[in-house]
């Protein structure tokens, strides 16, 4: 009877540990997000298109030959014929290349993301619509269809040669602009095996999901190097479907992660980790303005003179660098001191960026 309660304390305190391991604590992530199938990926698309209905800021149609020769073609397919010679002053209009990824087991008439990039001289793309345009793969064939309005984040004015523009306006975004027309076969695992893959290399991350997995079915995962992980999983596909499905709920307390500082010097935004460091450093950083200011002038000739009124623009350019004095600024061992030390520069986003890509 002892020896019975002996083994029955010894499988509720091995139960408790198994659970206790595979939820972790609250900062555990399951291995969904720690790392993705192998043969399960997206594949990008491209297309070429026109955008219309801009307000003026298209393509200078002398300037973008391609463009009036993509307008030509597109009407003669839908039987407006030109005279030859015909010369086209476009505003409106704008060539455009057009990116997207297609979702592993995407199936046809799902709706995809994608983004719009001006070609020509175009000023903006804002409020325009694309035009159908067909995406394609590596190997040439058709997968998706696009169109759609046009959403841009930039925005920008111009008056009297003077001009504002915030972000960019030659590229956005058209939220499920495209319908799937083709599906891609998508191998999932091959024989016995699937493999998973850390999305961050790390040996210690890699043992610790084998852990897991071997304790949840035992003798099925081993770690083939830091990022690979191969799984013996039912050759069934149904049962393959539902067995990865419980691997990856499973959850992993991965390795601290390393250090890192993600710069995006389109939009001047800068993301650090809790990981991030700064030793002491002195920086001294100026900047440059130049502005250009247009003044009108009229002159008016006296009464009864038979003279003609002028009107006249004289431009004035003015730079201006103020002097950058040295800064030192004291180093910080957590995320809260290296924010307060970067603050102290008092530099702009755009600035920012360049002072931590020297710092790095």
């Amino acid at each position: 009877m002892l020896n019975f309660r002996r083994r029955l304390a010894f499988t509720l305190t091995a139960l408790l540990a198994v659970s206790a391991f595979l939820s972790g604590p609250t900062h555990a992530e399951r291995i969904k997000d720690l790392t993705s199938v192998a043969g399960v990926r997206d594949n990008q698309l491209v297309g070429y298109g026109l955008v219309v209905g801009l307000d003026g800021s298209g393509d200078q149609t002398t300037q973008t030959p391609f463009t009036v020769q993509s307008i030509i073609n597109m009407l003669g397919n839908m039987g407006v014929t030109l005279a030859p010679g015909t010369n086209l002053q476009l505003k409106n209009v704008a060539a455009v290349m057009v990116t997207a990824n297609l979702p592993a087991f995407a199936r046809p008439g799902q709706a995809i993301d994608i983004t719009v990039s001006s070609m020509g001289n175009a000023k903006s793309l804002r409020g325009g619509t694309l035009v159908m345009t067909p995406l394609k793969g590596a190997d040439g064939q058709v997968y998706a269809m696009a169109q759609g309005n046009m959403v841009v984040g930039g925005a920008g004015a111009q008056a009297g040669g003077a001009a504002q523009t915030i972000n960019h306006l030659s590229a956005g975004r058209i939220p499920r602009g495209a319908t799937v027309e083709r599906a891609v076969p998508a191998m999932l695992g091959q024989g016995d095996y699937v493999t998973f893959e850390l999305k961050d290399t790390d040996f210690g991350t890699a043992r610790r999901v084998v852990d897991a997995i071997n304790m949840a079915a035992p003798g099925t995962a081993e770690a083939l190097d830091g990022r690979s992980i191969q799984v013996r999983a039912p050759l069934d596909s149904t049962a393959r479907v539902a067995f990865l499905g419980r691997i990856e709920s499973l959850e992993v307390t991965p390795m601290q992660q390393a250090a890192k500082v993600i710069v995006n010097s389109r939009t001047g935004s800068v993301v650090m980790n809790q990981k991030v460091s700064l030793q002491d450093c002195a920086v001294a950083h100026g900047s440059l303005t130049v502005t250009v200011n247009v003044q009108t002038d009229v002159n008016q000739p006296p009464p009864f003179s038979r003279g003609q009124t002028v009107v006249t623009q004289s431009g004035l350019v003015n730079i201006d660098q103020p002097g950058g004095a040295l800064m030192n600024i004291r180093g910080g061992t957590n995320l809260a001191d290296v924010v307060k030390a970067l603050n102290a520069l008092g530099a702009n986003p755009m600035d920012l960026v360049s002072i931590l890509q020297a710092m790095k």
